[in-house]
């Protein structure tokens, strides 16, 4: 008898920790003698959150735009290859934060219907502090698409709850039990928490039963509006190592309108590379070694931001690392 492929669809806005949460569940899964697929999708052409997936793991990629819209039509196809070549035991798509859950929905859905797939539901990510302070901000297409991944998610995991207080969370969850009142909630920090758990009362029968959004013949979900033009995003490719002092100093100097950044680096005071990760003002770097030829480069993500400015500044790093070589 065929056995349909169950997929987990996981979103989040920009710097939630969806690609922790990703790894976390290959990890799970492969613990469980499972073989875990895996869809990612950046806004930039380089899929650089593949490289914190074990390489052994069965993935697709779909670059250069956002899966629920531009790169639409593309997830069909991905998925079902994925599916026929590869023959997971369970598949994960992880969207670029910028995507609309209900348009993704959709897309996963119409998939569905002839892949060999079955679409379990939405993993919803939100980083605590981020969403607290647009939460009591109240306004704006971000905190808009927020609200629109929380109430469209299966189960919300809230993350980075070390950064707020015991009466913040309090505020926060009653916030986001008026946008859902159906998922369970799991707080987490680095999205460590038992998933065996998460995964059964997310997904469980008797939770789907009531689900609050409506299926539509189409095999789609209809629920509120859609669109996400206000995130931008801006691709650097280097040509030379950088000192790292300096690029530090650059991050940390970024402007409030950029949310997200994130790439694969050489330093000219190191001899590694490094995969370094930005989100709400706070920089990580993890040492990486890339299979095959990588080019150096970084992508930007982010609202109504001057490309041309962090052109500039890029530029002028490289220039300073070659002028520092000339002069040694």
């Amino acid at each position: 008898m065929h056995t349909e492929v169950p997929v987990y669809l996981l979103s989040g806005f920009l710097g939630s920790g969806k690609t922790t949460m990703l790894q976390r569940l290959v990890a799970y899964w492969q613990e469980k003698g499972m073989k875990p697929g895996v869809v990612i999708n950046e806004l930039g052409d380089v899929n650089l959150d593949g490289l914190l997936v074990e390489s052994e793991v069965p993935t697709a990629e779909l670059l250069d735009g956002c899966i629920c819209c531009t790169v639409r039509e593309d997830l069909a196809g991905e998925l079902a290859m994925l599916v026929e070549r590869d023959r997971p035991d369970v598949v994960v798509i992880e969207a670029t934060g910028a995507a609309n859950p209900i348009d993704l929905l959709d897309s996963a859905t119409e998939t569905a219907m002839y892949a060999g797939i079955n679409i379990k539901g939405l993993i919803t990510v939100a980083d605590a502090a981020h969403l607290l302070e647009m939460y009591r901000n109240r306004g704006g297409r971000t905190y808009a698409l927020m609200q629109d991944q929380i109430r469209c998610a299966s189960v919300i995991v809230l993350n980075k709850m070390d950064r707020v207080s015991k009466e913040e969370a309090a505020e926060l969850e009653s916030a986001i039990s008026g946008w859902n009142a159906y998922a369970p909630i799991i707080r987490t920090v680095r999205c460590e928490t038992d998933l065996g758990i998460l995964l059964d009362i997310g997904f469980s029968p008797e939770r789907q039963e009531q689900e609050p959004l409506q299926k539509m013949p189409s095999g789609g979900f209809a629920m509120l509006g859609s669109g996400h033009e206000h995130v931008t995003s801006y691709t650097h490719r280097f040509n030379r190592p950088v000192d790292s002092e300096r690029f530090q100093a650059m991050i940390k100097d970024l402007p409030r309108e950029i949310y997200r950044a994130k790439g694969l680096l050489t330093f000219s005071d190191t001899a590694s590379r490094f995969l370094f990760q930005y989100a709400f003002q706070e920089l990580d770097f993890i040492k990486v070694t890339p299979q095959g030829q990588l080019d150096d480069i970084a992508v930007f993500i982010g609202e109504h931001f001057s490309a041309s400015e962090l052109f500039e500044k890029l530029t002028e790093l490289e220039a300073d690392s070659e002028q520092a070589e000339a002069d040694e």
